[in-house]
């Protein structure tokens, strides 16, 4: 109750979380069904956020849309933090020629911009879910490669890493059941932020025509309303909106954990 910004977080995540797993019993109509005699019909009765050019329910297609931000942010965080702290735990344990190596490679991926390789990847592997996944966590890693490396460094010089190799434990097991239990805590923090940066980038993946093709996302409907920003503004609005509070719910949540769980504070 300290954090009510993380509070409005928490809110936010889980009605993200609400709309995608149960969207077939929110949505109040198909997200492709079609009246194109009632196309940019603005926000009534009967169509509570208007429709789109196509006659399509704009709430249905914003509730479904859900999905697709949830599933990128989810498996891009997954397969990013896993490979970052694998590579991050090697190169701080290791230390030397080892470190020095990956350490290199890390400062040359992160001198291309991140979302202009996720562009070129995902046109050259084709628009769709999955490839926006794997375009997403390319570089998705490095983050959290040079976060757990840095904790890495500081962790392997205590004592219980002295007797954990001490009692002939090997080097897998004295990172994998000692230092990255005890690097966790940023790297929570770095996921949910990533979160909402992988949800921002896939709106921009889709916003482009390089997103999910057979299903709704915000981005694509983004894009569709900026057609319309005078004639039917509601199309754009709404998409644009589900975007930001997503954004701002996992940044407010980021905020929190970090607050909370900061060594600083005491509390854990």
């Amino acid at each position: 109750m300290r954090r009510p910004l993380m509070l409005v977080g928490v809110a936010l995540v889980v009605g993200l979380l609400v709309l995608a797993l149960f969207a077939p019993l929110i949505a109040p109509y198909d997200y492709e069904k079609q009246d194109l005699c009632r196309g940019l019909e603005g926000p009534g009765a009967e169509h509570w956020l208007g429709m789109d050019k196509h006659g399509r329910d704009i709430l249905s297609r914003l509730v479904y849309g859900a999905r697709v931000s949830v599933l990128v942010g989810v498996f891009t965080v997954l397969i990013s933090s896993a490979g970052g702290m694998l590579v991050g735990s090697v190169a701080g344990f290791r230390g030397g020629v080892t470190d020095q190596v990956i350490m290199r490679v890390i400062d040359i991926l992160m001198a291309f911009p991140g979302i202009l390789l996720a562009i070129a990847l995902t046109a050259v592997l084709g628009p769709s879910l999955r490839n926006v996944i794997i375009a997403l966590s390319v570089l998705g890693w490095v983050a959290y490669a040079r976060l757990v490396r840095g904790q890495i460094l500081v962790e392997r010089e205590k004592d219980y890493v002295a007797a954990a190799k001490a009692l002939g434990a090997s080097e897998t097991r004295i990172i994998v059941r000692h230092l990255i239990v005890n690097v966790s805590t940023p790297v929570i923090i770095q996921a949910t932020f990533g979160m909402a940066g992988a949800i921002l980038a896939e709106a921009s993946l889709s916003f482009l025509g390089l997103g999910a093709q057979d299903m709704p996302s915000w981005g694509a409907m983004l894009n569709e309303g900026a057609s319309f920003l005078r004639t039917a503004p509601h199309i754009a609005l709404f998409p644009g909106l589900a975007i930001m509070l997503t954004v701002l719910g996992f940044n407010f949540l980021g905020d929190g954990f970090r607050d909370a769980l900061s060594p600083k504070t005491g509390k854990r």
